[in-house]
């Protein structure tokens, strides 16, 4: 039997924008824009330049613009310039709404509500869990199943479920949902491509440092819900390591990650937008890597080797530490974690780091101090021939206590008293 002519459709999904993250270094002085969010907005443009290039059939952002869902009007002008490219180029795209998007407070509108309000051409926001056929989206030939982030109260009100037992609401939540988009998978066209999207965490999936958890209303899909044969493509938005919790297995179940590196836990993630061919049975998936994102670079010293058994200086710590810096440090954000003897601390030059550091975009120094958890008993005593006036004096000596000698005279006289 010959087997049906199923459309191909060219998908481009990313998520986790987060443009305004403005968290690391200076304003450029022609725009006034944070130099950072001018980092997330290069990222951006890059994405709508390969939609707009690449012609295509659909573009898909699993959630999160901004950082939460109250931008300052100026980065909302810079996200909607780069929306409304995609609409200007009649390119279909969805926007679904993350947990950075949506206000906690029931009927305030969500980060992205303009999209909606305007009607812009192309541009649809999905704020609800929904099942989109193709006169839903322009009539491209696929079919879409949105799950975008949603609270448990929102949810509850959705499926129209009572809140006379929580507890039993909360522990069943997950299958109503599963038991939705199994309704979804049920109404769809089975000659069309079937599309899951969703701002939500997955059983099994690796988190990256970034995990902004609403306490008691994340919602976690079940492995068996994304993982459904009958789906071609998942397109999933919230974590911010890149993976395919489906690897190697149909369907693809894509975290694309954040479009540029948030902080020093994504350091050693690259950044990808993804171009997926979907068709019945069969995608194949191209991860984009985004060239040109601002580099994260974290060191680790420790003084302790360096200055035990002998007297350290200035010019020798400040030495050591320059070479555990890397030796390319042009634009990068840079994190040097120190560890010493608290009684070192005079001895780490921080303004000549800095100095030696002034090619880096941003330069932290994080100085983590160590106490010395033990007092050296001097060499040929046991603890128990010494009298408890004796371990005293040698506490205070070896803590440099101020007073020592009075503080020893009042032990001596509680000591006295007590005997």
């Amino acid at each position: 039997t010959q087997l049906p002519n199923y459309p191909t459709m060219k998908l481009l999904h990313f998520a986790d924008a987060h443009i305004d993250m403005a968290n690391y270094g200076r304003h450029d002085p022609e725009t006034g824009l944070p130099l950072r969010v001018l980092d997330f907005l290069k990222s951006l443009d890059t994405i709508v330049d390969a939609a707009i290039s690449q012609r295509v059939d659909l573009v898909i952002f699993a959630g999160d613009a901004y950082k939460d869902r109250s931008p300052a009007p100026t980065f909302q002008r810079e996200w909607g310039k780069r929306i409304m490219r995609l609409s200007q180029a009649k390119i279909p795209t969805l926007l679904l709404i993350g947990n950075h998007d949506l206000s906690p407070a029931i009927g305030r509108a969500h980060a992205i509500q303009e999209f909606d309000t305007l009607q812009v051409p192309f541009i649809k926001v999905l704020d609800k869990p929904q099942f989109l056929k193709p006169e839903d989206l322009w009539d491209v030939p696929v079919q879409i199943i949105a799950m975008p982030w949603i609270t448990r109260s929102a949810m509850m009100a959705n499926l129209e479920m009572s809140a006379v037992d929580t507890t039993e609401i909360f522990s069943n939540l997950e299958s109503r949902i599963s038991s939705l988009v199994e309704e979804y998978i049920n109404e769809a066209d089975k000659s069309l491509p079937l599309i899951l999207t969703a701002h939500a965490s997955v059983e099994g999936a690796t988190f990256g440092a970034e995990r902004m958890v609403m306490l008691g209303s994340d919602l976690v899909l079940p492995t068996s819900l994304v993982k459904d044969p009958r789906l071609d493509y998942v397109a999933m938005g919230h974590i911010h390591k890149p993976q395919d919790v489906n690897e190697g297995n149909h369907p693809p179940v894509i975290y694309p990650g954040s479009i540029e590196r948030i902080d020093f836990g994504e350091a050693k993630d690259d950044k990808f937008y993804i171009i997926a061919e979907v068709e019945r049975g069969n995608t194949k998936v191209e991860w984009k890597k985004i060239e040109g994102t601002r580099r994260f670079i974290e060191r680790r010293a420790s003084l302790m080797p360096v200055l035990s058994g002998g007297e350290g200086s200035n010019e020798n710590v400040t030495e050591f530490l320059k070479s555990q810096l890397p030796k390319d440090m042009s634009d990068a954000i840079i994190k040097l974690v120190v560890e010493y003897p608290r009684e070192w601390d005079a001895l780490i030059d921080e303004s000549a780091l800095r100095k030696f550091a002034a090619d880096a975009f941003e330069f932290h120094l994080v100085k983590k101090p160590k106490i010395e958890a033990r007092v050296r008993i001097p060499e040929g005593q046991v603890v128990s021939s010494m009298s408890p006036l004796d371990l005293l004096a040698q506490y205070f000596d070896s803590s440099k206590v101020n007073d020592a000698d009075e503080l020893q005279k009042l032990a001596r006289e509680i000591i006295s008293e007590e005997g």
